[in-house]
């Protein structure tokens, strides 16, 4: 694998992804033209988030996806871009959506790829009207099927460790991808006037802060663990500070640059949490582990989770590994959880 300093700052993502590519004689392409797939998905998407209100696209769509969640105009749009982008250059041969209620299979008339992906098209929808931070995650399989036959629900339904990369696509004040490999963790920045993405963020590593992001409209339902240690982090003698924006990809990746941990435990509303394994933890412990972070659900490991159904769900403690360390203590002793 390249290492992370043969990359420097203004590194094209195309040259990153050949580059990388080279080290491996035997790689096909594939996870290349993948990459360069989610990337362009990424382009319009931007381009659709920053004229939303000139392109009607703001508001919800009228319906509700198979959560029972209210979808947004914009969520469609992502869902039908990403899945375009994917089907047709012969990399990718299962799709499974947070808006879709079952894998999506690639047209065979383009071909069956090596690889499945995984996607919240946009997180963060109620974000969307107040012109505040959203993003899209994916995690990358390879598929367990031989190559050119339909994808079967042993590709997608595997535990976390099986990813092979992971990434997310921030919409702010810039547009921002962040892609995890056995390489490392690389940020690229969109440059809009000539339509690339550049390497801006090169090796991250998730540094020592002092910020939490946890709901805390929820405090009164939260089980003694996460109470216990939300109350450590407020009394210390530097007390941390609290930064929640209510869109999970901008709030992990505010800690993965300023160092933090990010909640989201269970109540009894909820008991088995909110957040989708497949598509929205899995990625993102994947990407925090490889920026020297860690991720459980509040007694184990989250990559070690093996979902029996794609929209399964999890409780998530994810980023600095010692603070996840310490909030895991103290959930995983509480004879509630």
């Amino acid at each position: 694998m390249a290492s992370a300093q043969q990359f420097e700052e203004g590194t094209t993502l195309d040259r990153f992804l050949m580059d990388t590519m080279r080290e491996y004689p035997h790689a096909t392409g594939q996870f290349v033209n993948l990459c360069q797939s989610m990337a362009l998905a990424g382009k319009m998407i931007s381009a659709r988030v920053n004229r939303a209100g000139l392109a009607g696209m703001l508001g919800a769509a009228g319906g509700q996806n198979v959560h029972g969640e209210f979808v947004q105009k914009l969520d469609l749009y992502a869902n039908d871009v990403f899945k375009a982008s994917l089907e047709h250059r012969g990399h990718t041969c299962m799709i499974v959506s947070e808006e879709e209620g079952g894998p999506v299979l690639v047209p065979s008339r383009y071909e069956s790829g090596d690889y499945v992906v995984t996607l919240d098209p946009l997180d963060g929808s109620s974000n969307i009207d107040c012109n505040a931070t959203i993003g899209s995650i994916f995690g990358i399989f390879k598929r367990k099927t031989p190559t050119g036959t339909p994808a079967t629900r042993e590709d997608v339904v595997r535990p976390g460790d099986d990813l092979v990369a992971s990434g997310y696509i921030i919409f702010g004040s810039g547009t921002l991808l962040v892609l995890a490999t056995e390489a490392g963790v690389f940020g690229f920045t969109l440059d809009p006037t000539v339509g690339e993405f550049f390497l801006s963020h090169p090796a991250l590593k998730i540094p020592k802060g002092r910020i939490y992001s946890v709901n805390e409209g929820y405090r009164a339902q939260w089980q003694p663990g996460v109470v216990s240690y939300i109350d450590g982090l407020q009394r210390a003698d530097k007390p941390w500070k609290a930064r929640y924006i209510g869109s999970l990809v901008a709030d992990v990746h505010r800690n993965i640059l300023k160092g933090g941990v990010f909640l989201y435990p269970a109540t009894p509303g909820s008991p088995q949490g909110k957040l989708r394994l497949l598509y929205e933890a899995f990625p993102l412990a994947f990407l925090v582990e490889k920026a020297g972070g860690a991720a459980t659900d509040g007694r184990v490991r989250i990559l070690d989770l093996h979902p029996e159904d794609i929209h399964d769900r999890t409780p998530l403690v994810i980023g600095d590994a010692d603070a996840v360390a310490r909030a895991t203590e103290l959930m995983s002793a509480d004879p509630s959880f």
